[in-house]
């Protein structure tokens, strides 16, 4: 199969990865292409003097994949990983993510107890703390999250919790 035909079609373009610094995510529409642009990656990784990590290397499919080998070496099958900082699932779903994000933001808020309490610090002051390092640790990424109703109550339960 020609290269520019591997990958998957998103808004009627193929693409086949996405790369951020040092990590790369390959897209694939069948499991041989992507063991094609897998030993193609790991090649061309080594032509540069560039080590392919196999160990490090996760696969995740829409499929039942239990079990993937390229060369005789097994790659790890996930459900979900992390990619920029927010969980992609196998399903699509962001429940994961949505669940890790206010539980990241509670944090957060307990972290600043002693200012939340503070008679010194004035309450516009604390909005802004609220609005400008709280509300945006829950919502990071949240410009991509599949909303369902369960999860759209859970951010709306952590929204009332944090300014009460």
């Amino acid at each position: 199969m020609d290269e520019a035909e591997e990958g998957v079609k998103i808004a009627g373009r193929t693409m086949n990865n996405l790369r951020y610094a040092d990590d790369t995510t390959l897209l694939a529409g069948k499991k041989t292409d992507l063991v094609e642009m897998i030993k193609r990656l790991k090649r061309e990784s080594e032509k540069a003097g560039l080590y392919f990590n196999i160990k490090k290397t996760k696969i995740m499919t829409t499929g039942e994949e239990d079990s993937f080998e390229i060369g005789g070496e097994e790659i790890e099958t996930v459900t979900s990983f992390t990619f920029l900082g927010s969980v992609i699932e196998r399903e699509g779903k962001c429940d994961m993510e949505i669940k890790r994000r206010v539980a990241i933001g509670k944090t957060a808020m307990n972290g600043l107890e002693k200012i939340w309490k503070d008679k010194h610090v004035s309450i516009d002051t604390k909005k802004r703390l609220v609005r400008a390092l709280i509300i945006p640790t829950v919502t990071y990424g949240s410009k991509t999250w599949t909303m369902t109703k369960k999860m759209g109550k859970k951010i709306n339960a952590c929204e009332m919790w944090i300014w009460i």
